[in-house]
């Protein structure tokens, strides 16, 4: 009975270890999505020669910009890229928590 115990308590331990793991990654992922998009944004803006406050109306327009043409998506999240010199920024789907970030939450760019 001790070691069912024992074993019972270790599963909870690595399970939950491997659920805040997951959601670190996972939040990881995104942070560099929107590292990403920042960084096209500019390389956007210096070969348009766009001025600051220009819109970029989806990340679409930034595609040739990004490696591999898109974003790697996580959760169904959606970006945001914002004018140029405004930081992108990151909005959950409604129903999904990730670590710090409540349902429906906005990830500003690190």
């Amino acid at each position: 009975m001790i070691v069912v115990t024992i074993i019972g308590l270790l599963a909870v331990i690595a399970v939950t270890n491997f659920m805040l793991a997951r959601d670190t990654s996972r939040l990881n992922v995104i942070k560099r999505n929107l590292r990403d998009i920042d960084s096209a944004k500019e390389q956007l803006a210096l070969e348009r020669r766009l001025p600051e406050g220009a819109p970029v109306m989806d990340v679409s327009d930034l595609s040739e910009y990004l490696r591999g043409g898109r974003l790697t998506q996580v959760l169904q999240e959606t970006y945001e890229p914002n004018p140029v010199g405004t930081p992108p920024t990151a909005t959950l789907p409604a129903g999904v928590k990730l670590r710090e970030y409540g349902p429906g939450a906005t990830i500003p760019a690190p």
